[in-house]
């Protein structure tokens, strides 16, 4: 094979060939392996589910490509309930002329980071349509949930902390870079992050909030869970995590680090006497070594302030921030 043909989706010998050679030979799963029409797995207690789809363009980019993106992006949204994940499916939309030797490679990239992550990717599905070679991902992902274990917007309280486990946009700079045809080194930032929050609960932190920050950026995200709370989000300026590089970037281009996009980061919100404690966790954690306090949540003054996310600017001023208007960046996950 060196190319995706329309046959490849007939459901035949073809259909065959191509989950044999391409995906069963990288998962190597014994519960996928069985090709049966759903996975039956072990487990009990309290279940997280999620489901995802990924379109990113291009497929493969400085520090990723769609498959490992695909693995990280379902194991962070389980991870933000606080789940351990544990299993995942994916569905493959090929369109004819995709080329075999990049789908090897974004398969295999799709099983080192389950298994960097944990997980088993059990079930699967691949539809071929016409087309001009693109490769589209759909996900779900399933994990279990500890006892007490309760982490989600609403529980934000005042005089907890803001945490972010590391520099914001590199994602964003890397794919709109490799658009642009401009070369620099930034590199994108995809990480599963289930070590970081399997440390903050194996440590006992009461984690109130947690989100990963994706489309639409941090300021998207934390505005989303000030409103969720009815509460007052302030944050400094001079405290966001940005690489050089990054706001280097930002700056040619006119763009916001705030409003730009992340594959391998997080937010905490935790109580104030456990920050420094959340955040060395996070710290000597993989991928968390930049991570910082950015801010605080607080109860509204008045009216105007519930749900509000102000930023302090570098300068003393004040900056109402709200969530991201118009599309921003397409197919960035």
């Amino acid at each position: 094979m060196e190319k995706i043909i329309m046959e490849h989706g007939s459901g035949g010998r073809a259909t065959g060939e191509l989950i044999r050679e391409i995906f069963e030979s990288q998962f190597n799963s014994d519960v996928l392996s069985e090709m049966e029409d759903a996975a039956v797995v072990p487990g009990n207690g309290t279940i997280a589910m999620t489901t995802d789809s990924f379109v990113v363009t291009p497929l493969e980019f400085p520090g990723g490509d769609i498959g490992r993106l695909c693995i990280c992006g379902t194991v962070n949204d389980l991870c933000m309930r606080g789940a351990v994940p544990k299993y995942i499916t994916c569905g493959f939309i090929l369109e004819e002329g995709a080329d075999v030797e990049l789908l090897r490679r974004i398969v295999k990239s799709m099983a080192d980071t389950a298994n960097e992550a944990g997980v088993k990717i059990v079930a699967g599905d691949t539809k071929v349509i016409e087309g001009d070679g693109g490769i589209y991902i759909n996900t779900a992902g399933v994990g279990f949930v500890p006892n007490d274990v309760d982490i989600k917007a609403k529980n934000a309280s005042p005089d907890d902390v803001i945490i972010v486990s590391g520099n914001v946009g590199d994602h964003h700079a890397t794919v709109l870079s490799q658009r642009m045809g401009i070369k620099n080194t930034i590199q994108s930032d995809n990480a599963p992050l289930q070590e970081m929050v399997g440390k903050l609960i194996e440590n006992h932190i009461p984690v109130h909030v947690l989100r990963d920050v994706t489309r639409g950026g941090l300021a998207t995200v934390l505005k989303e869970l000030a409103l969720a709370s009815g509460l007052r989000f302030d944050i400094l300026q001079e405290k966001l995590p940005v690489n050089p590089q990054v706001k280097s970037f930002c700056g040619l281009l006119g763009l916001d680090p705030l409003y730009m996009g992340n594959e391998g980061k997080l937010v905490a919100i935790v109580p104030k006497e456990y920050g420094p404690q959340a955040v060395q966790i996070i710290k000597s954690s993989k991928y968390g070594e930049n991570a910082c306090m950015i801010g605080s949540v607080n109860a509204p003054d008045d009216q105007s302030e519930i749900g509000a996310l102000i930023m302090k600017t570098e300068i003393g001023g004040r900056r109402f921030l709200d969530i991201l208007q118009g599309e921003g960046l397409p197919r960035i996950c």
